[in-house]
């Protein structure tokens, strides 16, 4: 019979969503069997992709587009959030026992590992977050410090109930998630470093040269800086008119295109012109434009800072205000030298002006220390490590394709 792996994921922002795709990709060219669950734009990028997928409720933070995250929302939301996981479980078990996997997968999603355990099927759990942060101004007190502590105690002992543990991230010292990764007790010995899940795309120098002319760009002689926004909606207006207004006060002789995508799932994917440049709601050059570009601005998620390291390119990071685990990750970048850090709040275009210009005029520096990280990246395969991973689990199954 045919193997099925039934896959959760965590439904804000699309890296969860990307990297879990490109597992499915590589099982389904095994034959297997593929089922997805998840909530918000995630559902629709992965029906985008033609896999089927099982909505659940949502359970997520409260975010303000002024703000970020929200903590008077995020606790307003507690209730809700608790009626709601326990729908995903019952959910999530109805799902899994119709499909019948013989492995579950839990991206960043407990309610999946929950439901799976109760089945008696096996879950392998892959997240870049054990350890939740609470927002900057809470963690300025000690005891906000420790309550995060033993939290990452309690939550690494529940996510090391599945049969495996991995992060889509590199070893120490190179982790860019080290903040949510790092000093856990309860997940010593037990989490294993895959390296980061990312397509390792060979494009060719025509298919880039074709993007190029469609754009009107130099790749050669001018200056890409290519825009990438995600997360949840409520969050990206305001930053996107905040970097339009930085790039529009850009005149120079560099040949400078600024190309922005705002990352919405089954949006417009005909660009409209905007001064120097090009604005997409759904951008389908993403891998041309990573590889065209001389530096990328984005918001501090893990899998866009993973690709930009991939291709070598320095990055600017502006994360989600209150977002500990963005603006951990865009201190790491920081502190590797590949690239600054801009904060939200107050953020200002001549802000975005200076920064695209200090790194360009300082690019062999952050160049060089990129390419550093990025000859560790490229040893490691997270996605075709964790595809070998299933399939020895599965061929060490007694009843493959027989679960539940």
């Amino acid at each position: 019979m045919t193997n099925r792996v039934y896959i959760g994921v965590y439904g804000v922002g699309l890296g969860h969503a990307s990297r879990m795709l490109m597992v499915a990709e590589r099982l389904r060219a095994y034959g297997y069997d593929i089922a997805f669950s998840s909530f918000g734009d995630p559902v629709d990028y992965i029906t985008m992709h033609g896999y089927r997928c099982s909505v659940v409720p949502e359970v997520e933070v409260g975010w303000n587009p002024l703000s970020g995250f929200n903590m008077k929302s995020s606790v307003m939301k507690i209730p809700e959030n608790m009626v709601n996981f326990t729908r995903q479980v019952r959910v999530e078990m109805a799902g899994i026992s119709r499909f019948r996997p013989d492995v579950v997968i839990s991206d960043t999603r407990l309610s999946t590992l929950f439901a799976s355990i109760m089945l008696g099927i096996p879950c392998i759990v892959v997240l870049n977050q054990i350890k939740l942060l609470l927002s900057p101004r809470l963690r300025e007190f000690r005891v906000a410090r420790l309550f995060e502590d033993m939290l990452g105690e309690f939550f690494a002992m529940l996510w090391g109930r599945g049969t495996m543990l991995m992060a889509p991230d590199l070893p120490p010292p190179y982790t860019i998630s080290e903040q949510n990764l790092w000093h856990i007790n309860n997940a010593d010995g037990i989490l294993e470093y895959l390296g980061f899940m990312l397509p390792r795309i060979a494009l060719s120098d025509a298919t880039i040269e074709k993007v190029a002319r469609v754009l009107g760009v130099d790749g050669s002689d001018g200056t890409v800086v290519f825009v990438h926004i995600s997360g949840p909606a409520e969050t990206k207006h305001l930053i996107i008119r905040s970097i339009l207004d930085g790039m529009d006060r850009i005149r120079d002789d560099r040949g400078m295109t600024v190309v922005v995508s705002e990352g919405r799932p089954k949006g417009d994917t005909t660009p409209r012109r905007i001064r120097n440049g090009w604005y997409f709601e759904w951008c389908p050059y993403r891998d041309e434009l990573f590889a065209l570009s001389r530096i990328i601005v984005m918001r501090g998620g893990h899998s866009t800072i993973a690709q930009a390291i991939q291709q070598g390119r320095p990055l600017i990071c502006i994360p989600i205000e209150n977002h500990s685990e963005q603006l951990g990750n865009a201190r790491k970048v920081e502190r590797l030298g590949i690239g600054r850090m801009l904060r939200e709040r107050h953020l200002s275009a001549e802000q975005v002006y200076e920064a695209v210009y200090s790194m360009l005029n300082d690019y062999a520096r952050y160049e060089s220390s990129v390419m550093r990280v990025r000859s560790i990246a490229i040893r490691m395969n997270g996605v075709e490590e964790m595809v070998n991973r299933i399939n020895a689990m599965l061929r060490s199954l007694p009843d493959a394709g027989h679960a539940v």
